[in-house]
């Protein structure tokens, strides 16, 4: 058993602090989310160190190999997806069996997330994640200063690949892990399998609008957002929960949860948009304004090339060149004032105010209908 924590049928329910006591929503996140990340994170932590002995045996290096998509893996991140998919099955009227039954299946997203997190950094040539070298960078340098043969960076992306690769079988063998009936084990499995092909379209429209940026669009954008990001992070999550505790494709729950889904999903891609410009680096944990440096087709930037005027058109002609800092933070200043900041922010809170919506359109465990209420805003109303 991962955590003491999970021994029962549901998560233990910490006293909510002072502060939570006016503010049930808070108050639910806060009894419900530290125990959840700890369970996962233990539930991951055993299958990884069982799993890199494994590889180990094979040959030495393979054993550094696999601890370095082990290290990939637990390095952190907020566990949104497990998150979405407890709190599906909580939500549903026979999610109330035992935890540790379906937790391998929420550990397994993360395995998941690492797969595409990992490949993401690689076409994206993305530097930092979480603060810290990214994969393929931490991998290039750890070549060049070993002193071997070849391209450190082309060894470093190569590797990078394979430890997304292994961190999708090793989802695969985790989810396996879950205690549930054949039958409802395989209709989890097509949900999954759904989410992963959505997550790899989603992948790959991102991919040639960054090829193809002047013929992109407001609506491709969203598209992108809509299979990148709210399939694999809220609405697939959700519909997988929902199938851990037997609930069918037809059911008014799993309406109400792809209603849901699709919108926080969205919203949360939104948010990243303005994260990618405006983000903080020190809370983010990224460079400030890549977006803007490779002028990248998302659905703030297209906006602003809609709503700009010549002059503004002509410096956003400037996105996607080897500009400094000082110049990116002009580009930033101008897709402010082109007013789709503002507009992007509208669609973030109509979102938002659709997922809340949906929430009311079918019967949902009323701690569960608490939890979503509070997700919707603090996965869209964040600095990370």
């Amino acid at each position: 058993m991962a955590n003491d924590a999970v021994a029962g049928n549901s998560l233990r329910v910490a006293p909510a602090g002072p502060t939570d006591g006016d503010d049930p929503v808070r108050a639910v996140l806060a009894a419900y989310t530290k125990d959840l990340v700890t369970a996962v994170q233990d539930t991951l932590a055993a299958f990884l160190a069982t799993e890199v002995d494994a590889l180990r045996e094979i040959d030495a290096a393979m054993g550094g190999f696999a601890a370095t998509a082990r290290d990939c893996v637990l390095a952190g991140g907020k566990r949104v997806r497990p998150t979405f998919a407890y709190w599906g099955w909580r939500g549903a009227p026979d999610g109330t069996g035992p935890l540790p039954a379906v937790l391998p299946a929420f550990a397994a997203l993360e395995l998941l997330h690492t797969f595409a997190l990992v490949q993401d950094d690689v076409m994206d040539a993305s530097a930092t994640r979480r603060g810290r070298p990214t994969a393929h960078v931490a991998l290039a340098a750890r070549h060049a200063a070993a002193g071997h043969q070849g391209d450190p960076r082309r060894f470093g992306e190569a590797v990078a690949v394979l430890i997304g690769d292994l961190c999708m079988v090793w989802a695969d063998r985790l989810l396996a892990r879950a205690t549930l009936p054949p039958a409802r084990l395989l209709d989890v499995r097509r949900c999954y399998d759904q989410m992963r092909v959505e997550t790899i379209a989603g992948q790959y429209l991102d991919v040639l609008g960054e090829s193809d940026a002047a013929n992109w669009s407001v609506d491709r954008a969203l598209r992108v957002a809509r299979y990148k990001t709210a399939s694999y992070t809220v609405q697939r999550p959700l519909l997988f929960g929902a199938r851990l505790a037997g609930v069918g494709g037809d059911a008014p729950l799993t309406a109400a949860y792809t209603r849901y889904g699709l919108a926080v999903g969205e919203a949360f891609q939104l948010c990243d948009d303005l994260l990618g410009v405006y983000g903080d680096p020190a809370t983010t944990g990224k460079p400030a304004g890549d977006d803007l440096r490779t002028g990248k087709p998302t659905v703030l930037l297209m906006l602003a090339r809609q709503l700009a005027t010549p002059t503004q058109r002509r410096a956003l002609d400037g996105l996607g060149a080897d500009v400094g800092d000082a110049e990116v933070a002009r580009l930033a200043e101008v897709v402010a004032d082109t007013g789709a900041v503002d507009r992007v922010e509208r669609m973030i809170s109509d979102r938002v105010d659709e997922a809340l919506t949906a929430l009311g359109t079918a019967s949902i465990d009323e701690t569960a209908r608490t939890a979503l209420t509070g997700l919707a805003t603090a996965a869209t109303n964040r600095r990370a």
